[in-house]
């Protein structure tokens, strides 16, 4: 599953790499490179990258065969691979020098498959695997050993499941998805109603969970199926670890959802969201398009496109930032205020006198 079909090998000389990435070759095409390092630990025969002035003076530093970095950078003294988007273009080398986890090719005989199922060529399951009854599975998707693949569950090409992650009945899943261990896709979505007596009566959660994609879903993330119709994850999502997706929400395409994220029954994500660690969203709410939500923050309303939002309850970023300036000072406003009121009372006190 490398970028573009690429090739898998033990090394790449630097020519061949520039030519991969489309970057201007300054110094020798015949250095091998076999690997890939950062600044101050990358040896030789490995590759790195500088983006900033932040980590300009590591690079003369550095041991690393061949950098990969920008324009700006052009005039250093090393063998270099001169792009626009160095971070961009050292992602795509990693997809050469990445190995998939190690399956053994088949399906393992301790592995169970349920009766009806469909597989494409060059499916692996692993060890104590369980796929369940009138499933598909895409061509070159892998199961590790462990998982559960319940009943009626749709995955599609290249997708990769790891050790222990759990897709339960009905759920479909596209191609090229990755879904790390512990993850859950389509348990019930918390769904109950109070009867006469107050005692909580569950409410059958009868949808799916649909995954299009290119979405990478993080170690144990839940997400819940749907109580009616699907929970949608769009296509290109990308969701980090320990993430809460309830019945009903639509996240939208090429969203990022970083760890311990919570979003609510039934809220609709537009498309290039991005919510930094802990945020929360309340149910029945609409995140527009390319909106950013701050850190640990509470949203309990909708949000147009376009906005950063911060804080609890979320506002403006720019005003959730002025708000932190005064939130500083608030032990020195105290004491001007206790000294104006002291005045005050004397002021009241001279009056009264007079």
């Amino acid at each position: 599953m490398t970028e573009q079909g690429a090739k898998i090998k033990e090394f790449h000389s630097t020519g061949e790499l520039a030519s991969f990435l489309g970057a201007t070759l300054k110094g020798s095409p015949e250095i091998q490179i076999t690997g890939l390092g950062t600044l101050e630990e990358a040896g030789p025969g490995q590759l790195s990258f500088l983006t900033g002035a932040r980590y300009a003076h590591l690079a003369s530093q550095s041991n690393a065969s061949a950098l990969i970095v920008p324009p700006s950078f052009a005039h250093l003294e090393h063998t270099l691979l001169i792009c626009s988007q160095p971070d961009l273009a050292m992602a795509r080398v990693a997809h050469l020098f990445s190995k998939p986890l190690f399956l053994n090719e088949g399906i393992d005989k301790s592995a169970h498959i349920g009766s009806n199922c469909e597989f494409g060529s060059g499916v692996r399951i692993g060890p104590l695997a369980h796929v369940g009854s009138n499933c598909r599975l895409g061509s070159s998707t892998r199961i590790c050993g462990s998982c559960y693949v319940g009943n009626d569950v749709c995955i599609g090409d290249d997708c990769m499941i790891y050790p222990s992650a759990t897709i339960l009945d009905g759920c479909q899943i596209g191609n090229r998805v990755i879904i790390h261990s512990g993850a859950v896709v389509g348990s019930d979505g918390f769904g109950f109603v109070q009867d006469d007596k107050g005692r909580h009566q569950k409410i059958p959660q009868i949808g799916v969970v649909q995954i299009d994609d290119d979405v990478e879903i993080g170690a144990n993330c839940t997400i819940d199926r749907a109580r009616f119709g699907k929970t949608w994850i769009q296509r290109g999502t990308k969701i980090d670890n320990l993430v809460q997706i309830a019945h009903n929400v639509v996240v939208g395409e090429d969203c990022i959802l970083i760890s311990q994220v919570g979003i609510s029954g039934s809220t609709k994500l537009g498309n290039h969201v991005i919510l930094a660690g802990q945020v929360g969203l309340v149910g029945h709410i609409e995140i527009g398009d390319r909106v950013r939500i701050g850190a640990k923050s509470g949203v309990p309303h909708s949000v147009k496109a376009g906005e950063d939002v911060s804080g609890i309850p979320a506002i403006p970023h720019k005003e959730f930032l002025k708000m932190l300036v005064h939130m500083r000072r608030l032990p020195e406003f105290r004491e001007e205020l206790r000294q104006l009121k002291a005045k005050i009372n004397e002021l009241e006190k001279a009056k009264h006198r007079d």
